[in-house]
């Protein structure tokens, strides 16, 4: 696909909302109050402010302008900069991540879609039972149900393509599921024993730092801004020439910081009003949404309503994501493969039905399939967030430093006049720090999986 031919954002509106729709998903709903709650509250809030402001900000900066200067997907962008295997390894490895995590995301997905359906049924008693979210996950005919209406949604939006498909639903997605959030904290605020939780959440304590709060941190903000899975390379390469880079990074980073804070501030507080600030359910993990909040939400006088609203809302945050990770892979085929969306979205589709079944009925019928002594879709979730996307992200910081010149991505944020305030720390970091944060995500996570220490 030629330059003349390429999709493109309508404008800033539109890269800020899907970007924003890439970055703010189940990474910041789902994943990042468990962790928090379990690391700390206020210090590892704190300690993620600073990363995502200095790390995940640079390699934002990095990825979207990469995608501009080549308007190519990722293995085509990391290509026209040198003809080295190392590096073309490094753009199929960004290329490839969105192509693993769409399968088990949608099977998440699809949890998320289940459990709507039931409030919207009334079924507001049997949600809180204990053991519910345990017996649907290992019910092989309903789990693979909602994986597939979750997966054919997302796969018929990106067909209506970027402008029409993407950009239209992340302008309507974005701003509800900012306008839901606010209700809920609202809500969650005037609950007897939730200041409590604010308080955990908000005011550092410095007594809860540990080294593994920063390792954990780092490893959620870089999930969470979706850095380095081909994402933000695919959506730069839609960005307009008159758009201001930095401009747009920032307001990306604003809104899935916020979003990440408030849904902190949903869940956490919510958690300390039910449970009385007990240790067991604070470090509830994964499993605090889906098992937690829906007894929370059953001692409130209006259960199924405020059900309904939370599921709607993580609904479309996991759908923001799914699409533009579903993008990625599609704008990879097109270029590289040189066949229409059409027959792209065709052969992604193939590939998340195969590869998300396994993820879907892994906890079930396919409980015997298990690498490293994880279910699929836990061992997926691993070797895309925990190992593929360090590797990917010190390829973008080896490309820039060593093959583009880190003086060509200033001009390219620069174009038109626009301004660069963070050039400094752009530098500093993409050159120097960078990788070592990457390295640091890299060696724990990998160690951490293989029980050499415990995160």
């Amino acid at each position: 696909m030629n330059k003349e031919n390429r999709s493109s954002f309508s404008g800033k509106l539109g890269f800020v909302l899907a970007a924003a729709g890439a970055s703010v998903g189940l990474g910041n709903i789902w994943r990042f109050p468990y962790l928090a709650a379990q690391y700390g509250g206020g210090i590892f809030l704190l300690v993620y402010i600073i990363l995502a402001l200095t790390f995940g900000y640079t390699m934002i900066i990095a990825e979207t302008a990469i995608g501009r200067m080549t308007k190519k997907s990722p293995v085509s962008a990391f290509g026209k900069f040198s003809d080295s295997r190392l590096v073309k390894a490094g753009g199929w490895i960004n290329a490839i991540i969105p192509v693993l995590i769409v399968p088990y995301y949608s099977a998440i997905g699809g949890w998320v879609i289940k459990y709507l359906a039931e409030y919207l049924k009334g079924n507001v008693d049997d949600l809180a039972t204990d053991s519910y979210f345990s017996d649907f996950i290992t019910n092989g005919f309903e789990v693979e149900l909602w994986f597939v209406v979750f997966a054919a949604l997302v796969l018929a939006i990106v067909l209506l393509g970027v402008e029409n498909g993407i950009e239209r639903v992340s302008k309507i997605m974005m701003p509800l599921l900012l306008v839901l959030a606010l209700v809920i904290v609202i809500y969650v605020m005037t609950m007897p024993g939730a200041l409590q939780g604010v308080k955990y959440f908000l005011i550092p304590d410095p007594r809860n730092f540990s080294w593994m709060t920063v390792v954990t941190a780092m490893g959620q903000m870089f999930y969470s801004l979706s850095i380095a899975m081909g994402i933000l390379v695919t959506f730069g390469s839609y960005m307009k020439d008159d758009v201001s880079i930095e401009n747009a990074t920032e307001n990306v980073e604003l809104f899935d910081t916020g979003i990440a804070v408030m849904a902190g501030l949903m869940i956490i507080p919510a958690v300390f009003a039910f449970s009385g600030g007990d240790s067991a359910a604070i470090n509830g993990g994964p499993s605090l949404m889906f098992v937690t909040i829906p007894k929370v939400l059953s001692g409130i006088g209006f259960p199924r309503i405020g059900g309904i609203v939370f599921f709607i809302l993580v609904l479309f945050a996991a759908l923001t994501s799914a699409i533009a990770l579903l993008e990625s892979a599609v704008s990879t085929l097109v270029d590289e493969a040189n066949c229409s969306r059409t027959m792209a979205i065709i052969l992604i589709g193939i590939s998340t039905l195969v590869l998300g079944t396994l993820s879907s009925l892994g906890y079930g019928p396919l409980s015997w399939l298990q690498i490293l002594k994880m279910p699929f879709l836990d061992f997926s979730d691993f070797l895309t967030n925990s190992v593929m996307m360090p590797i990917a992200a010190l390829g973008i910081c080896y490309v820039v430093t060593r093959h583009i010149g880190v003086d060509a991505i200033v001009a390219e944020v620069e174009k038109n006049g626009c301004p660069f305030k963070r050039k400094r720390v752009f530098s500093v970091m993409i050159r120097y720090l960078s990788p070592i944060f990457l390295v640091i995500i890299l060696l724990s996570s990998v160690a951490n999986a293989f029980g050499i220490i415990k995160m």
